[in-house]
């Protein structure tokens, strides 16, 4: 595993500016990539596309639509009996009452359940508000630039690219191969380099 130093950039031309810094400090080009990482969600993690393969906050909703089932079965069987002894209806009304009552029970338990949008504001992403709504993204989009660097080059690194204007300054470790991070994971939280840590907005 290598060592590497990153920091985010607004824009292609800051990035490529802190690049430069970074070699004009003695750091060789082999040793030095950028590249664009995309908001939460795009990353195309999944062969449908995003980075979950569910909202944290519907995680429960096959429970309350399992409930909701049950519930509205129940309660369609008893206006379908009502309607048959009343009415004098077939004993089919009393079964597709029971099916629409089945049907919309579900829907009502599982909206129930889903949870997204009703909690409070998170830090950070985490296993349990992923794809929330109210969930802060692990990592903010932006062009990184990341630095494959020996130990005794990391504070060096990171002031050259706190100074150039980079954000959320990282220290990771990771497989640096032909020039660039190659097991860069978008959607793990950086690890800030301490003397260069900020709070998140």
């Amino acid at each position: 595993m290598s060592l590497i130093i990153a920091g985010r950039f607004q824009t292609f031309p800051k990035a490529e500016a802190a690049a430069q810094r970074l070699f004009a400090r003695g750091f060789v080009e082999e040793d030095v990539t950028l590249f664009y990482v995309a908001p939460s969600g795009q990353h195309s993690r999944l062969n449908t596309g995003g980075d979950h393969s569910a909202n944290a906050g519907a995680k429960d909703s096959s429970k309350g639509a399992g409930k909701g089932v049950t519930i509205g079965a129940v309660l369609g069987a008893i206006v379908g009996a009502a309607v048959f002894l009343v009415f004098k209806a077939p004993w089919l009304a009393a079964v597709v009452a029971a099916g629409v009552g089945a049907y919309v029970g579900s829907l009502a338990g599982a909206m129930a359940q889903s949870k997204s949008g009703k909690r409070a504001p998170q830090d950070a992403t985490s296993a349990d508000n992923h794809g929330s709504a109210n969930a802060i993204d692990a990592r903010q989009s932006g062009v990184l630039v990341a630095v494959h660097c020996a130990p005794e080059q990391q504070t060096e690194a990171a002031s050259i690219l706190r100074d150039a204007g980079g954000m959320e300054v990282e220290r990771a470790s990771g497989q640096w191969r032909n020039g660039r991070w190659a097991d860069f994971d978008p959607v793990k939280p950086p690890e800030p380099v301490k003397e260069f840590a900020e709070p998140r907005p």
